[in-house]
């Protein structure tokens, strides 16, 4: 039977482009349109954008959904990379560049959060140990290097912040984009005046926080009219776009970890309390009364895009076919020969820096002149994998169980990336049939609007619809001396900037 029911809209501001999607109470996806826009990486550790993209592309991708769908709109959620921030005047508009999750520049100011307050007592109270990756590093940079941009500034804003100032004149947050500024109290769900003190910030700099399902209001007649939706229908203020993942894909228990499988990765699972593992973020779930962990790399999806470019594949397809036949080159030699010979091992480190990490970079380690561009683009793509897996034993040492491993996004097109995940991984590797950080915005949405039911339902059919992957043994065990020699690889002195921070990193 056909589905004639409401659809429900969301947009997505991320790294490479912001997209407005419909989707109906099946979870499957009617629309979708994307709009592009451009990062700036001049110089070694900085990642920047122009804020003002966010917001205009965001608009019009939702400008040219109405013309594709044929059914009523009934809610709208939003969604976004996080942690980046703009600086913006009191009319929303950008002051200074966006600085992107991605952006290394504040390792030092980080160190200092981390010196003031302790690194230890930081995590107790937000749930993150500060990094160059967060906001506030980000926040203290711009006052220590831009002053001007600083003095400028009424508010600083989060991309997903920047879009719901346009819809509706607002200045707000949600939890999930608070807790990653480290100046908000996970426990008491509220900024932490103490920590603003600390560091001399005015906490009105930041905007007033709701919890991720707020409905913030209903689409005024003005914004209608410029979006092509209905007046009226409810704008959800949403969550970050790897908590709208897990929403989306069903993590709201403990037992599976999701994976937000773009440009960059994020894994998350469900806990009832803060982790002492300070590699460990946490955030305050889209779900009430639920923690989430996240662990995550900056560069997953975008390595597999170097390797396409400068390894010479005209395409995505073209270097997981590679790729796979080097997993069957591993497969035909496994309780054979040292399967460490079948290709270099990469690591997947391509962003000067990691979020928790900003010295490390990315390597081939172990090239012979027997590897030919298939070895290197197995290489690549099991290197990704290794990154993931060594992620995930993070979260699993601090007690998060791994059940399977769901996976959304771009990665979520490459079979042979979810073979070699389930194969290291020893699980099952779940690859859901579209992008749930969008979905699950959009299913955010749909719960206010009363469909609470029809929600869980659209998240089991979603599910059921993905493909599984299943690990072997004899890959699994054929995988552990390469899985050996990456972990050992990632803690080389050699693969750190010289000149980076001084700290230990707790990578």
């Amino acid at each position: 039977m056909k589905n004639t029911g409401p659809l429900f809209a969301a947009i997505e501001v991320g790294t490479t482009g912001a997209r407005a999607i419909a989707i109906d109470l099946d979870g499957v996806r009617v629309a979708e349109v994307r709009r592009p826009y451009p990062t700036n990486v001049s110089n070694p550790g900085w990642a920047e954008q122009d804020a003002l993209d966010w917001s205009e592309h965001a608009v019009q991708a939702l400008q040219r959904l109405p013309e594709r769908v044929k059914r009523r709109v009934a809610g709208l959620g939003l969604t976004g990379q996080s942690p980046s921030v703009a600086p913006v005047n009191r009319r929303g508009r950008p002051v200074g560049p966006g600085l992107i999750y991605r952006d290394n520049r504040a390792f030092v100011e980080a160190a200092e959060m981390r010196q003031r307050v302790g690194a230890e007592a930081y995590h107790d109270i937000t749930g993150h140990t500060p990094e160059a990756f967060h906001v506030g590093p980000k926040v203290l940079w711009l006052r220590q290097h831009a002053p001007k941009i600083f003095g400028a500034t009424y508010k600083f804003l989060q991309p997903r912040d920047v879009v719901l100032h346009r819809l509706t004149g607002q200045f707000l947050t949600d939890e999930s984009h608070a807790n990653c500024t480290l100046f908000f109290d996970i426990t008491a769900r509220q900024w932490s005046s103490d920590l603003f003190g600390q560091f001399e910030l005015d906490a009105g700099l930041f905007p007033d926080v709701v919890p991720s399902w707020t409905v913030v209001e209903n689409l005024s007649a003005k914004a209608a009219t410029e979006t092509g939706l209905p007046a009226g229908i409810p704008i959800v203020i949403g969550a970050g776009d790897s908590q709208c993942v897990a929403f989306g894909a069903g993590v709201t228990e403990r037992g599976p970890i999701s994976e937000m499988s773009g440009a960059s990765s994020c894994l998350n699972s469900v806990v009832d309390g803060l982790r002492r593992d300070r590699r460990i973020t946490h955030y305050n779930h889209v779900v009430p009364d639920r923690l989430t962990t996240e662990v995550g790399l900056n560069t997953t999806g975008a390595a597999l895009q170097w390797a396409v470019k400068q390894l010479g594949f005209a395409s995505f397809e073209d270097l997981s076919r590679d790729a796979a036949i080097g997993l069957r080159r591993l497969g035909n030699l496994a309780g054979k020969e040292n399967t460490c010979d079948v290709a270099p091992i990469f690591l997947p480190y391509m962003g000067d820096g990691e979020r928790d990490d900003p010295t490390v970079r990315g390597a081939f380690i172990g090239l012979s002149d027997r590897h030919d561009r298939v070895a290197l683009a197995y290489s690549v793509v099991e290197g990704v994998a290794l990154g993931v897996a060594s992620r995930v034993a993070v979260l699993q040492r601090a007690g998060s169980p791994l059940e399977e491993l769901r996976v959304s996004g771009g990665g979520a097109h490459i079979a042979v990336l979810g073979r070699i995940k389930a194969h290291l991984l020893g699980q099952t590797v779940c690859h859901l049939e579209a992008d749930a950080s969008a979905n699950g915005a959009a299913l955010l949405s749909a719960q206010a609007a009363g469909f609470t039911e029809e929600v869980a339902v659209a998240i089991r059919h979603t599910l059921s619809r993905s493909k599984r992957f299943q690990p072997t043994e004899t890959l699994h065990a054929a995988m552990l001396p390469r899985q050996r020699w990456f972990e050992s690889a990632r803690r080389a002195t050699a693969l750190h900037r010289a000149n980076g921070p001084t700290e230990e990193s707790g990578a």
